[in-house]
């Protein structure tokens, strides 16, 4: 069956030596070699450009690897969802999240999916916006919750709430405390944010370019935590979630630039891949999001 042939041609890309996949697969080297020669014959195009000490992926070889992967998860996926017969909330939910929803927002809503479904695993990985959409554009997470947008167009995106953002300053910043700021008086001041690819950074970068406010400097940082830490230290400003600032805001560690008649909100997403079956486990989380959004909504 070709699901062994693939799962074969996966592990020689990702181990990059034939001996290393055979020994991962617990399969005879010369049956690795015939499981590619196989593929190749198959497509009618060399997958692997080979060498003495080393070989690397061809174009084609490159366009077989990631759809290899969609497929063996896909297959994997079916066994698993015929065995748990689809019917009951246990098993495995596969979240990515960026780093704001998953480190602030995601974690209540997982103690009550855990408490209504004691039996159901939860499986969370936290990186930036670009890392979650490939996350679930290969099929590693069954949903993926991100800020801001995805370039993925092999991707459906939903929002489920909304955020809204402030402008964070270190107490001592000349700005802190006024209630006459406008958007005018954050021209040619520091910036603390986040790294390119994460969300928060974008709409940072909305900001400024919308507005027209040119930094003095930015200074890049790739957590949440971090980019506080350093607003509170004097870095610089920086624009953060309210749901990041909760409880430096109430230890009174950090300040918001309140900015006349201006306000800053964004959609909070999920995103999941139409390649992938909706299974029971991920059809509760989706409505649990959803009621959550339509809560925020009115309040």
């Amino acid at each position: 069956m070709y699901y062994d042939v693939l799962k074969t041609f996966i592990a020689v890309v990702e181990e990059k030596n034939f001996t290393k996949a055979a020994e991962k697969l617990m399969i005879s080297q010369p049956s690795v070699s015939l499981h590619i020669k196989n593929l190749e014959k198959e497509f009618q195009t060399a997958l692997l450009n080979r060498s003495p000490k080393h070989f690397t992926t061809t174009p084609t070889g490159d366009i077989l690897y990631q759809r290899a992967k969609q497929m063996v998860f896909l297959y994997e996926q079916a066994k698993a969802e015929i065995y748990a017969h689809h019917h009951y909330v246990k098993g495995e939910l596969k979240i990515a999240a960026s780093f704001t929803i998953g480190e602030y927002i995601l974690p209540p809503l997982l103690a009550q999916l855990q408490k209504l479904y004691p039996e159901l695993n939860l499986d969370v990985m936290i990186g930036n916006t670009e890392e979650v959409s490939e996350r679930v554009r290969m099929l590693q997470a069954d949903i993926g919750l991100i800020e801001g947008h995805t370039n993925e167009n092999e991707l459906e995106i939903e929002p489920f709430m909304e955020d809204e953002m402030c402008i964070a300053a270190p107490n001592q910043h000349p700005l802190a405390g006024r209630r006459d700021i406008s958007i005018s008086d954050l021209q040619n001041e520091a910036w603390v944010t986040r790294e390119k690819g994460s969300g928060t950074r974008e709409y940072l970068d909305h900001v400024l370019s919308s507005n027209g406010l040119r930094p003095k400097s930015m200074f890049t940082i790739s957590s949440n935590q971090g980019v506080k830490e350093a607003v509170i230290s004097g870095m610089g400003l920086s624009v953060l979630s309210r749901s990041v600032l909760h409880k430096d805001l109430i230890h009174r560690e950090i300040s918001i630039l309140h900015i006349k008649d201006f306000s800053l909100k964004r959609k909070l997403s999920y995103i999941h891949s139409p390649l992938m079956e909706n299974t029971k486990n991920k059809e509760i989380f989706i409505t649990m999001l959803k009621s959550n959004y339509q809560s925020q909504r009115l309040k």
